[in-house]
Formats: C-alpha cells, sequence, structure tokens
C-alpha cells in the first residue's frame, strides 16, 4: 500500500478530529463562523513570518493556515456542500482562465498589463455571476472585513479602472495637504468627535491613495512603520533601564533625546 501523501494525511487527520464517533469535543462544536478568526490570525501569521524573513517559521505558519482550509472543506463535506478536492480543482481552474498568456494563446507585456487583465477577468466574472437586480456597481463585492487601509486601496483601484483617478501625483499630494488642512480647520473650531473622526479617516484616505500612486502597499507600510516605532521605544526603555529609572520617572525630552539617539544608530 502506497504511503499517504502530506495533503492525505491532514485531511484524514481532520476527519478524525471531526467525527462524532471518538473525535475532539471542542472540534466538534466548531462551524465556519468560530473558525473564521482563527483563518484571518493565521494568515497575518504567514505574513508576519514573510516580513521576519524567518522561512523556518513560514513553513509551520504555511501549515497553520493550510490546516484552516482543511477545516472549512471538511464542515462542508459533511453538510454535503463541496470538499477539499473541489476547492483545489476550483482555483485551479481559476488560475488558467485567469492566465489565458500562460496556459493559452494569449501574450502580457509585463506585470503591470497582467494585473490590469487580471482585474479586467474579475470584472467579467462578477457580471456572469451577478443575479438579475443585484449590485451592479463596480466595487460590489469587496468584503467589508478586509482590513480597512487595504480596503481603501482595492476601492480606489476599481475606481481608478473607469477613469476616476488622478493622472499624475501633484493632485494627490494636492488632496493630502487639504486634507490635513480640514483636520486642522476642525480642531481650531472646537469640531465634534464625530466631525473630526471624519476628516481623519478623509485624511486617511488620501494617504492611501497616495501611496498607491506611489506603488507602495500601505499595509505593509504601515506595518513597518509599527515596528519602527517598536524598535526605538524599545531602546527607549532599555537606556532608561540601563541608568535604573523607570520609564515612568524620564520626562518626555529626555524620551525624545533618547528616541532621536535610537535613529541616529539606525
Amino acid at each position: 500500500m502506497a504511503a499517504q501523501s502530506g495533503i492525505e494525511r491532514l485531511l484524514d487527520v481532520m476527519a478524525r478530529l471531526r467525527d462524532p464517533d471518538g473525535g475532539c469535543p471542542w472540534d466538534l462544536e466548531q462551524d465556519f463562523s468560530t473558525i473564521a478568526p482563527y483563518t484571518i490570525e493565521e494568515a497575518y501569521e504567514v505574513a508576519d513570518a514573510i516580513e521576519r524573513q524567518d522561512l523556518d517559521d513560514l513553513e509551520g505558519e504555511l501549515g497553520d493556515l493550510l490546516l484552516q482550509v482543511v477545516y472549512h472543506a471538511q464542515m462542508a463535506k459533511e453538510a454535503g456542500r463541496f470538499d477539499f478536492e473541489t476547492v483545489a480543482a476550483r482555483i485551479a481552474d481559476k488560475m488558467i482562465h485567469r492566465h489565458p498568456h500562460v496556459f493559452g494563446s494569449d501574450t502580457v507585456e509585463s506585470a503591470a498589463a497582467q494585473s490590469l487583465a487580471w482585474e479586467e477577468a474579475k470584472a467579467a466574472e462578477r457580471a456572469q455571476k451577478e443575479p438579475a437586480g443585484g449590485d451592479p456597481s463596480i466595487l460590489a463585492d469587496l468584503p467589508i472585513g478586509l482590513p480597512a487601509l487595504t480596503r481603501s486601496a482595492k476601492l480606489q483601484r476599481r475606481a481608478a479602472r473607469v477613469g476616476f483617478d488622478w493622472p499624475e501625483l501633484g493632485p494627490v499630494l494636492a488632496k493630502l495637504e487639504e486634507e490635513l488642512a480640514e483636520v486642522k480647520a476642525e480642531l481650531a473650531t472646537g469640531g465634534s468627535h464625530e466631525r473630526l473622526e471624519g476628516e481623519v479617516g478623509d485624511l486617511l484616505f488620501a494617504a492611501v491613495n497616495l501611496a498607491r500612486h506611489l506603488g507602495v502597499d500601505g499595509e505593509s507600510a504601515l506595518r513597518q512603520a509599527n515596528r519602527k516605532f517598536e524598535r526605538r521605544f524599545r531602546a527607549i526603555e532599555t537606556a532608561l533601564r540601563a541608568a535604573g529609572r523607570p520609564i515612568e520617572d524620564a520626562s518626555l525630552d529626555e524620551m525624545e533625546d533618547l528616541w532621536q539617539a535610537a535613529k541616529a544608530r539606525e
């Protein structure tokens, strides 16, 4: 008897965990909605391993993410809807359909051209699936649950496909400055929290638009900024501990000096 492949073994493990006769009580209680948060969490942990360039950790995190796919597929199989095999077949078919330059006779001149062709293929697929009386907007079907920065960029890219976009950087920078000025104006006039929240949201949306025009991924850029802040703040804590002082006793000026020292070392 041939040895099981890794995926065959994983599918058997998941089926055993969900088996009402001797399976795991916790796994048996789960459904799509309770597992979904773990799926999102595992995707972020994959991204984290990639950003840390830790390939050993990435191997494990990809396994954790694969488990989420297997988990959902097993629950769907139990409900008589689909299974892992049909999931894999469907994504294979989709990749073939969206890459006619690889699996057919079409050609593309660049990665940018392929990105455009990909979006056009997705739009055509959405149009085919759209029921009568459904949402006809090109912004339809963008998941609300996406990270806000990611969804902002996707909304902007969809609108840009039909020409709702500035063709050059100047107006993008001007819009960012305009939104910052509106935040300042609300502060100067004692604007309500609700109005300030709205203006800050507009400022962030404009910042995402700038990132998009520069070819920068907003989520990735903000994660880098987060890591930079954490690294420099930890340096402040380390310096104060070395001096035998709790950070609570340090003045803002002292911490700023230590911050600038950490920045200079980088």
